[in-house]
């Protein structure tokens, strides 16, 4: 069985694969960079419970982080707790991805097990929106090249914002809007934030099809808020909720 790990900014995603790439359970656990090696073992282990699995049938591990203060400790309990260190998306590591960027070790680990991902289950041009912490658009042309993207403000980062810098603005959660115009404010922000993201992805996969010439141009979402934002653009987007396990899982037969 081959354990998959995602450390995001603010989830770390947790998911176990067996010989035939099933999912045979996909978790979700806060991300805490002050979490020692023990801490972060008892938390895997514990999942490994929950899910009615022994941890003692991983025969691999990989990790994807874009959180460098907790990289050490991550691979730390991994190698306490399987005996062996994990892989490491990173440098070195095979993606059959050709990186077109100035500093291509300023790709997010995420953002290359997404790439890699889409590029096994569609074909280019491609972009990817992965909407975390932070939404990030990823645009995949012809010859597996990755030519770079967009980084912009998570859904809930904006809100957050929105209401820390609004004295009269609450704090809300991401849910679906009761309709385009809001008659309250909770509703109005929440109409604004869903339409705005939904109206500014729109326009972005427009103009990035436009530097295809037209060319048709597979959209993939992943992402813990892209179910809410997804169904409310008119560009026609896919979403993958096991895109970025996907992309661990292919990683690592390329390497292993």
């Amino acid at each position: 069985m081959l354990l998959a790990i995602d450390v995001g900014n603010s989830n770390t995603s947790v998911g176990l694969f067996d010989k035939e790439k099933n999912l045979r359970f996909l978790a979700s656990l806060d991300t805490d960079s002050r979490k020692t090696a023990d801490q972060i073992s008892i938390d895997l282990m514990n999942l490994f419970t929950l899910y009615h699995f022994s941890y003692k049938d991983v025969t691999g591990a990989i990790l994807c982080s874009v959180v460098p203060p907790l990289n050490f400790m991550m691979e730390k309990a991994l190698t306490r707790l399987l005996g062996k260190p994990p892989m490491v998306v990173g440098p070195g590591v095979k993606t059959g991805l050709n990186i077109r960027l100035t500093v291509q070790t300023q790709v997010g680990a995420d953002i290359v097990a997404d790439a890699v991902a889409a590029l096994e289950k569609f074909t280019p041009p491609i972009i990817t929106i992965d909407m975390g912490t932070a939404t990030t658009i990823g645009v995949i042309s012809e010859g597996r090249t990755y030519e770079g993207g967009l980084l912009l403000p998570g859904v809930n980062v904006s809100l957050e914002a929105l209401s820390r810098r609004a004295a009269q603005l609450p704090d809300i959660s991401l849910q679906h809007p009761k309709a385009l115009i809001g008659k309250n404010t909770e509703d109005c922000m929440r109409s604004g934030i869903v339409y705005g993201t939904a109206g500014m992805l729109d326009g972005i996969i427009d103009r990035i099809q436009e530097e295809f010439s037209g060319r048709k141009v597979s959209v993939v979402a992943t992402g813990g808020n892209a179910p809410v934002i997804v169904r409310y653009c008119r560009n026609p987007i896919i979403y993958d909720k096991f895109l970025l396990m996907d992309g661990l899982w292919t990683i690592y037969q390329k390497n292993r």
